[in-house]
């Protein structure tokens, strides 16, 4: 899709805030980062936009800067999800499909978005199993924080593939952790495309909040994430952003609804998908923020993590296109904030990495781990303005759910 150029109204007034100058948590980290070469084997195909390069390369440039290796970080193998973990989110029928891999338009096998693959079924249940074995080290308390940058495939539906996603991992290890005992979940989806396969397995279960931030539905696919669909009790909350927003901008909407309603839910456990197909340099959406802000939006989930959840976090990765550019630096930030040994935005990328990506992709790789941003972020608390499109969606989401959990969307 051709990227969208509109003007965009005068920034909103409110309080400037450096996102690096606010105090971050200063815990003892505990973070199980469960890996296995073999999840670069849910691969759609060279010239598919889903390319496990990108993971390759993340995993590549955290090792080069001693993240897998800080203290208190563990790299883990784990076991695929089984049929019965599977049938958590997805239909039997369609698991069958899956594993038959023959096209099936019906369940969306072998459309373009969704080729069939040889293994398709096992890469996948692979991802899955990641994700779940993510979640139960923090639900029996192994580790506080704990990831599967290959997973985050949120637009898998229960009988169907969507949007490069075969099975939904992030919705099958809340399911799980339902099954466990958890009476309150938090989802927070910063992708650029609206986490609709997760929201729709919770939308009538009020035990699981699901907040999505993406680009309007108008814009950009799946087409669905208005701030009125509110799911049970308000529970399913929807940030529909306009082409363009901005760094600065979209922290301020993030700042306008994901922490008073993470404070207010209370859940015991957070998931987050942190897909980086939000950057202005990515070839499938058309927002505009840099790995400074996503970094940023890193920052801010971990504290929140702590703040109202204990501390435990699952974290996944998701969308991200721009396979040298972006995703590497961006995930390799994410690890990085998750082990509390973050990354100096203006340090320069190794050399033996440089070498690396050169060598498999032919591209010249990124030489610092920063876009040049001075991220700042407009908060809430300055108020609210109608003039601004960023400031409409923001308060249309707030209207839409804040009551239904005691919070006045003026204030």
């Amino acid at each position: 899709m051709a990227r969208i150029s509109r003007p965009m109204a005068a920034e909103p007034t409110g309080t400037v805030t450096n996102m690096d100058e606010r105090s971050g948590p200063s815990h003892e980290p505990s973070l199980r980062i469960f890996w296995d070469e073999r999840l670069t084997s849910y691969d759609f195909g060279a010239e598919h936009p889903m390319n496990p390069l990108r993971v390759e390369l993340t995993m590549a440039l955290a090792r080069e800067f001693g993240v897998l290796d800080a203290p208190g970080v563990t790299v883990e193998g784990f076991e695929p999800a089984d049929d019965d973990l599977l049938r958590l989110v997805h239909d039997p029928a369609y698991i069958d499909a899956v594993r038959a891999e023959r096209p099936d338009p019906a369940r969306g096998l072998g459309l373009t978005d969704n080729p069939v693959f040889s293994g398709m079924h096992d890469a996948s249940a692979l991802v899955a199993g990641a994700t779940v074995a993510a979640a139960r080290a923090v639900w029996e308390g192994t580790a506080t924080h704990a990831a599967n940058i290959a997973g985050g495939l949120h637009h898998a539906m229960r009988g169907a593939a969507s949007g490069f996603c075969v099975y939904n991992d992030p919705a099958i290890a809340i399911a799980w952790l339902l099954e466990q005992g958890a009476t309150k979940v938090a989802y927070v989806d910063v992708d650029v495309h609206h986490g609709d396969g997760v929201q729709a397995a919770f939308y009538d279960d009020p035990r699981v909040l699901t907040i999505s931030l993406h680009e309007s539905p108008q814009t950009l696919f799946p087409g669905t994430g208005l701030p009125q669909d509110t799911g049970a009790e308000g529970t399913a909350v929807n940030v529909a952003l306009p082409a363009g927003t901005d760094d600065r901008l979209w922290l301020r909407a993030f700042d306008g609804v994901v922490p008073p309603l993470l404070r207010e839910f209370a859940p015991q456990v957070l998931v987050t998908q942190q897909g980086c197909d939000s950057h202005d340099l990515d070839p499938l959406a058309h927002l505009r923020l840099s790995v400074d802000g996503q970094r940023a939006a890193y920052r801010a989930l971990h504290r929140l993590a702590h703040e109202t959840a204990g501390g435990r976090w699952v974290l996944v990765g998701g969308g991200g296109y721009a396979l040298v550019q972006v995703v590497p630096r961006a995930w390799t930030h994410l690890l990085a904030e998750a082990a509390e040994r973050p990354i100096d935005p203006a340090t320069i990328t190794p050399p033996t990495w440089q070498n690396y990506v050169r060598d498999r992709t032919g591209a010249r790789a990124p030489e610092r781990m920063t876009d040049g941003e001075d991220v700042e972020v407009w908060t809430w608390a300055g108020g609210y303005d109608p003039a601004h499109p960023v400031d409409r969606a923001v308060m249309a989401t707030r209207r839409a759910v804040f009551p239904e959990h005691g919070l006045d969307p003026m204030h």
